[in-house]
């Protein structure tokens, strides 16, 4: 990853553009939404965002490799030093992240334009463009904040642009999905900035770093004790971990393809990412995870999502509904991870942030790909799928079987990482339950290859693949899921710096 700062320092003018690079990261985006509305052209306004999300993508790589090298970054806008004004401030967890949403937003540009011209009316094609942008600020934002207030207005402007672009759906269900959303969101906005006022008005502060300092003085009050729950709460139902994932499904099932692909890979994680930086920084030196019982409650909540949400996703007819279900019970290794509260288990659930976004988006990506030729995701019309579109099902088989972890794929790496963890406390339950999800996995899985290559395809069934500029975005997922699970220590390597700057192991 340094080797992208590097290359960074040779450009043109980099000395004087590198100090403001954490700035940049949100502001391009943010002053670019809007051209697409006045660009208005379809193919235009995917042109612009193509290009500003690649921009994006190639920042979030140099801040990583300026992190690794250098340390962490802090940026103080408008000259207003900290606490009085707002930091950015980014060390190798928050770096990390932003790789993985500038990633998934660069590489699911290119899979929009066909995927959007066919399930989206043109006439409002630059509208999911710009709240595609938003989105991506919105994101980018929540990850390269240091202050807890601003995080609530990048957590919005994600979260206002997301409802818009699940509304967008063509199926009417779309409309539902995107409101239920809505409330579920709000609720949780709601929940976590009650939790932030009051821990301003127990430290007059919202800068996180200034607040790590400030609260072990204060934190037996019931005060700091509610904002710890609020937060908890606030964050979880963003996040949609089990029980309060109940308006992803449908989100995930009724939204246009792309939004689908997008969402899935980047918007829950960002919001764990919110959790974990909250928790292990701001409340870091502070007792209240271990002694509220806050552990052992995700742990419960971790392991119920893992069983509960891939037994449902067992009888799912819809495969994106599936996916959807899925996502919830991969949700949990990564919260199990943040409940193992160890370096090795923050290290195994951050690397499933990024693991988990590279196969659900594959899946996720082959599905749109199917829809585009057979105008649906049912399981009944996927008969012979195999042979009718093979590229399309060889990339979802591969994101299958990373979903229930076989080995050199990236699944595996997770899972064994979060077993070793597990282990090394003495949770030998724990290990074993990951191995028995796994079977869950296999069998909502084996459910879709039954039916695409062991079945006969009907007579008369549409074949052949969708346009390139779809397969490639998604081949290269695939490839990355296989690449990353052969090569685990780039990004265990880059995990682990993560997790040691979140348990505070590494200034």
């Amino acid at each position: 990853m340094t080797a992208f700062y590097v290359l960074f320092l040779f450009l043109p003018n980099a000395a004087a553009i590198e100090p403001h690079l954490s700035a940049l990261q949100v502001v391009i985006p943010l002053l670019a939404a809007p051209i697409c509305v006045v660009l208005r052209d379809p193919k235009l306004s995917w042109l612009w965002a193509l290009i500003v999300s690649w921009v994006v993508f190639f920042i979030s790589l140099v801040i990583l490799g300026k992190v690794l090298a250098e340390g962490v970054i802090t940026y103080e806008l408008g000259g207003w030093p900290p606490p009085w004004g707002i930091e950015y401030r980014v060390d190798a967890a928050n770096a990390f992240v932003l790789v993985i949403v500038g990633l998934i937003g660069a590489i699911t540009l290119p899979y929009a334009r066909a995927s959007v011209a066919r399930e989206i009316p043109k006439a409002r094609i630059y509208l999911f463009y710009l709240m595609y942008l938003l989105c991506l600020t919105g994101l980018l934002g929540i990850t390269v904040t240091g202050d807890a207030f601003n995080l609530f207005v990048f957590l919005e402007i994600s979260s206002l642009s997301s409802y818009v672009m699940i509304a967008l759906g063509s199926d009417r269900r779309a409309l539902t999905a995107a409101f239920r959303y809505l409330i579920m969101g709000t609720l949780g906005a709601t929940f976590y900035i009650i939790g932030v006022g009051m821990m301003y008005m127990m430290t007059g502060s919202l800068n996180m770093a200034d607040l790590s300092t400030l609260l072990p003085a204060v934190e037996e009050t019931r005060t700091v004790l509610a904002a710890f729950a609020f937060i908890v709460v606030g964050l979880g139902l963003k996040m949609a971990i089990f029980p309060l994932h109940t308006w992803l499904p449908n989100a995930y099932a009724y939204a246009p393809s792309v939004a689908t692909v997008f969402l899935a890979s980047t918007a829950t994680k960002v919001a764990i990412y919110a959790l974990l930086r909250l928790v292990f920084t701001v409340f870091g030196g502070t007792t209240l995870f271990a002694v509220t019982g806050v552990q052992e409650v995700l742990i419960i909540l971790a392991l119920a999502a893992i069983f509960a949400a891939a037994f449902v996703a067992v009888f799912q007819n819809d495969i994106k509904r599936m996916l959807a279900y899925s996502s919830v019970s991969q949700i949990g290794y990564m919260v199990l991870g943040i409940g193992l509260a160890t370096t090795q288990g923050l290290t195994g659930g951050l690397v499933h942030l990024f693991n988990h976004a590279m196969m659900k988006g594959t899946a996720f990506m082959a599905m749109g790909a199917i829809f585009y030729v057979i105008g649906s995701v049912q399981l009944k019309d996927m008969a012979g799928l195999g042979r009718r579109m093979p590229i399309s099902m060889a990339a979802f088989l591969v994101a299958g079987l990373s979903l229930f972890g076989t080995p050199v794929t990236v699944g595996f790496i997770s899972k064994w990482q979060l077993a070793q963890a597990s282990l090394a406390l003495g949770w030998w339950y724990i290990a074993v339950g990951i191995l028995l999800a796994s079977l869950l996995a296999i069998a909502y899985v084996w459910r879709v290859v039954e039916v695409t290559y062991m079945e006969p395809p009907p007579e008369g069934a549409p074949k052949g693949e969708a346009p390139v500029s779809m397969l490639v975005p998604m081949l290269i997922m695939a490839a990355a899921t296989i690449w990353f699970g052969i090569d685990g220590d780039t990004t265990l390597s880059v995990a682990q710096a993560a997790a040691e700057a979140l348990m505070g192991d590494q200034p």
